[in-house]
């Protein structure tokens, strides 16, 4: 339990305490923790020598103390969890809880790389199905590694941030023509952010996983369908995904998820020695999408069938090295039913099935859509945990 009001039964409680970076009008970035409907001024914490990282919090991203390692993030979010629930710290704290209606909040960390997976086999086998009808919905390689592709870091943008529709090359019966994408689309996934590096040339073993991993965020990779189909011939995604990648401005640390924790689905065939974690866990974290505030799908991220640990292994197992602010994505997360995929092309079946939003068929993004992801996970004793959430408004063409 907490003393700061209104906290308490909060999916933003003391079991959550979500990290992320904001700032006043007129003021510098500081970093500042989660509380209910409040941020805790790490920074202020810092200077007032109530919370002791190095001088790591008085930074104006999250980089260096997630550089710092487990031991530190331990011992900071114990001391952060005894000042929000010990009363004795109540006149000392007081003055450094903001409200977030007067914060704008900022991307939480310098995105140093990005890399994006493919690994929901219901995703999988919908794409398969539907651009590959007749044939077997999975290619051959995808049960024996975690698919993926390197991102753009740079288009990584906080919740909140306008999409502007992307620009580019796509096909059509008379031919290729250049222009805005007219299948606009979104993919609801999680995210994980690396804390600790890596040398190069030295794999991160499936079991070091929550050494290197600082926390979690929601991730909304938009997609261009249409220059994404034309382009990814033979080399894969390039510009259909690099225009804006969306992430939570709340990166919740993975100690606030221990209780999230469950058994991945099984995997057959065995997969090599490299990718065997064990325990073999994923995490039961239910996302919900909506689209101009409608609610349209919610998909399961515990049927995920490569897990979080098994995807930095597979991206570490070349030698590629680990930098802080490191940032890999799930890929979409999608069940087994219709109302659980992640994202619109699965839910309108590539455009032929359209749904009803507000009272008009749709399939694709049209300018002015607002698309919001949310997301919890069972927290200890009974809370809720939520991940922050991920907002993106659509913006004409330039």
């Amino acid at each position: 339990m907490t003393w700061v009001t209104g906290a308490n039964g909060s999916p933003y409680g003391v079991t959550n305490l979500p990290y992320g970076v904001f700032r006043r009008s007129g003021d510098q970035p500081r970093i500042g923790v989660r509380i209910g409907d409040l941020v805790l001024d790490l920074a202020g914490a810092e200077a007032a020598g109530l919370v002791l990282a190095g001088g790591a919090l008085s930074r104006p991203t999250l980089n260096e103390f997630m550089a710092l390692g487990r031991p530190q993030w331990t011992a900071v979010r114990q001391r952060v969890t005894e000042l929000l629930t010990d009363s004795a710290h109540q006149d000392a704290v007081r003055p450094l809880l903001i409200g977030l209606a007067e914060v704008e909040l900022l991307l939480p960390f310098d995105v140093a790389d990005y890399v994006d997976f493919y690994s929901s086999e219901h995703h999988a086998a919908n794409i398969g199905q539907i651009f590959r009808p007749g044939q077997p919905p999975l290619l051959p390689n995808w049960k024996h590694l975690p698919i993926g592709y390197h991102g753009r870091a740079g288009t990584v943008v906080v919740s909140g941030t306008p999409v502007v529709r992307p620009r580019g090359q796509r096909a059509t019966p008379e031919g290729p023509v250049t222009g805005p994408s007219a299948r606009l689309d979104i993919e609801a996934e999680i995210g994980f952010v690396v804390g600790v590096p890596s040398p190069l040339g030295s794999p991160v073993d499936v079991a070091d996983f929550a050494d290197h991993v600082f926390g979690v965020v929601l991730v909304n990779d938009w997609s261009a369908r249409d220059i994404q189909a034309w382009e990814y011939q033979p080399l894969g995604p390039f510009l259909g995904k690099s225009f804006a990648t969306s992430v939570s401005a709340w990166v919740t640390p993975l100690e606030a998820l221990g209780a999230a924790f469950v058994p991945a689905p099984e995997q057959d065939p065995v997969v090599a020695e490299y990718l065997r974690d064990v325990p073999h866990l994923g995490l039961d974290l239910r996302i919900a999408v909506d689209w101009n505030g409608e609610r349209v799908t919610e998909p399961p991220f515990a049927t995920m069938y490569w897990t979080p640990a098994q995807q930095l292994a597979h991206l570490t197992v070349n030698g590629a090295s680990l930098r802080t602010g490191d940032l890999y994505a799930s890929g979409t997360v999608s069940g087994p039913d219709r109302g659980q995929v992640g994202s619109f092309l699965e839910l309108t079946w590539g455009g032929t099935e359209p749904v009803t939003i507000a009272g008009e068929s749709r399939t694709f993004l049209a300018d002015g859509d607002t698309v919001t992801l949310t997301a919890t996970a069972p927290g200890v004793d009974g809370t809720v945990v939520a991940l922050g959430e991920v907002t993106g408004t659509i913006s004409s063409a330039r």
